[in-house]
């Protein structure tokens, strides 16, 4: 079975590199524009709740039925969001979190760990029920962080978390089927992309 583990495209907070979290920004203008209608048509595609997810759906598969799963939304980052670095490199809360390679709680948000495995809970009965299903392609829309608890936790290769976040627009094709699901194992095939890359200045 293919598995497309997709990003949304790209809203203000990504461009001005914000913590965005469950606030639910719609796409950039721009970010929309970047967008283009994928190269195949599944019949349904599994979303976070959050705009930015629904509005991407729509360019990348708009014959597409959109399912909703709340638990695929991205990690809430509680007080850090709608700001950025540069806004917060002498707060306490920020420094300390950052010390801690970003794994203690945010304030008023979740623990990384915690995020991950509700990622991985609510992404791990999709797969189950495609696979009995019988079916050939499992379509997930949703952001950065919910790639990164994905891919860490199942992806062959094996890599850390920071390592498996997509551009906005693109995200990973895996393979699996029931034998190797039993080990919880998805084969990383290719890097896909659906959103035009911005141009450089100057092109």
């Amino acid at each position: 079975m293919n598995i497309y583990l997709l990003r949304h495209g790209e809203t203000a907070y990504n461009k001005e590199k914000r913590y965005q979290g469950q606030r639910d920004i719609p796409l950039s203008p721009e970010g929309l524009a970047a967008l283009r209608q994928a190269d195949f048509a599944p019949a349904r595609v599994y979303i976070s709740p959050l705009r930015r997810c629904r509005q991407t759906a729509a360019v990348l598969f708009p014959g597409a039925e959109q399912v909703v799963v709340a638990d695929l939304q991205e990690m809430c980052f509680g007080s850090f969001e709608g700001r950025n670095y540069t806004e917060m490199e002498k707060d306490p809360d920020y420094t300390a979190w950052v010390a801690a390679n970003c794994e203690s709680p945010c304030p008023d948000g979740e623990r990384k760990a915690d995020f991950c495995n509700r990622i991985c809970n609510a992404f791990a009965p999709l797969v189950e029920n495609a696979l009995a299903a019988g079916a050939d392609t499992l379509v997930i829309l949703a952001h950065g962080g919910t790639q990164m608890a994905v891919m860490e936790r199942y992806a062959v290769p094996h890599k850390g978390y920071y390592d498996w976040c997509a551009p906005n627009g693109g995200g990973y094709l895996l393979k699996t089927d029931a034998a190797l699901w039993q080990s919880k194992t998805l084969l990383l095939q290719r890097e896909v992309g659906y959103a035009v890359p911005p141009k450089m200045e100057g092109n």
